[in-house]
């Protein structure tokens, strides 16, 4: 039987806290309920069509990755066992087994937490014009996809629609303050080393990611999706070549579609054709399997 593909998530009786471009997210009082659809978006529009197993891979590799880093950092995951939920929600089962999970509400901080360990992307064509990535200094004669000298925190905002806006250090410093602005840098910074040796392992490189973190109980604690191939740019390692764009695990290769196409960007956004459906669903799948060595759970 063909994997049916969840758009959207219809939960009555659930207060529905917002839908982001992938995630449902419901309001269960001192809990979150996180539910990763199979939408997929590009250049900020969400396109018409879904990706089958795209949300339970996402779904599914933000646990892992939580279970792996916890002795590195807090989190916000409770469980993503169906079977451990408030009994209330086991009639929706069809539409949360393996694409769910439940988590502890925190207070957010409004800033994007981006690290980068290679040239690519909005870095590789700001540091054609500046010789920088939002304003750190690079060496001179990088090529694209070169691995940087160093790991570098390029923050952003959080923004609900459009762009993400690239900021300074300084920036999230006024608005949180030095000190926790300080261990943001930091702990992304060391979250994103362990992670990369351990994917680069398995044969992927992540490039680059972003995090998200909350406070919760006073302590920073990671919180969203971590290290999916939506929220980084993972990299098939043996097929490395720096100086042109890579071969990538993660929606580049949709993006790099709809770059083909004669479309403005904006909304309505075209529908995808059956094969790159396909071919990027397998892309989301062989991620979860390099990492994890699983197939995906149901």
């Amino acid at each position: 039987m063909a994997e049916k593909i969840i758009l959207f998530t219809e939960l009555p009786g659930l207060k529905l806290y917002k839908r982001g471009k992938v995630r449902d997210v419901y309001d269960l009082g001192d809990k979150l309920l996180i539910v990763s659809t199979d939408r997929i978006s590009a250049f900020d529009v969400v396109l018409p069509c879904g990706i089958p197993f795209k949300g339970k891979v996402l779904n599914s590799i933000s646990c892992f990755w939580f279970e792996f880093l916890k002795g590195t950092i807090a989190h916000h995951l409770i469980s993503a066992d169906i079977g451990q939920y408030p009994e209330h929600l086991l009639k929706y089962k069809d539409q949360l087994s393996g694409r769910s999970m439940l988590v502890k509400k925190t207070k957010p901080f409004a800033v994007e937490c981006v690290v980068r360990g290679y040239l690519s992307g909005s870095g590789w064509k700001e540091y054609q014009r500046t010789q920088s990535v939002c304003g750190i200094k690079l060496p001179a004669g990088l090529k694209e996809s070169d691995k940087l000298p160093q790991i570098i925190f390029t923050p952003s905002t959080k923004e609900d629609t459009g762009h993400d806006i690239n900021v300074t250090q300084d920036y999230v410093e006024k608005l949180i303050g030095q000190d926790t602005a300080e261990k943001l840098k930091e702990i992304s910074i060391a979250v994103y080393r362990k992670a990369g040796e351990y994917a680069c392992e398995k044969g992927i490189i992540i490039a680059d990611t972003k995090f998200e973190f909350g406070v919760m109980d006073g302590r920073i604690t990671l919180i969203d999706e971590v290290l999916t191939p939506d929220s980084s740019r993972f990299w098939p390692k043996e097929q490395y070549s720096p100086g042109k764009p890579q071969p990538s695990f993660d929606k580049q290769f949709v993006r790099d579609y709809l770059e083909s196409l004669d479309w403005d960007k904006k909304a309505p956004a075209p529908a995808l054709p059956e094969d790159i459906i396909r071919k990027t669903s397998q892309k989301y799948l062989d991620a979860y399997h390099k990492l994890t060595g699983n197939t995906l759970p149901a």
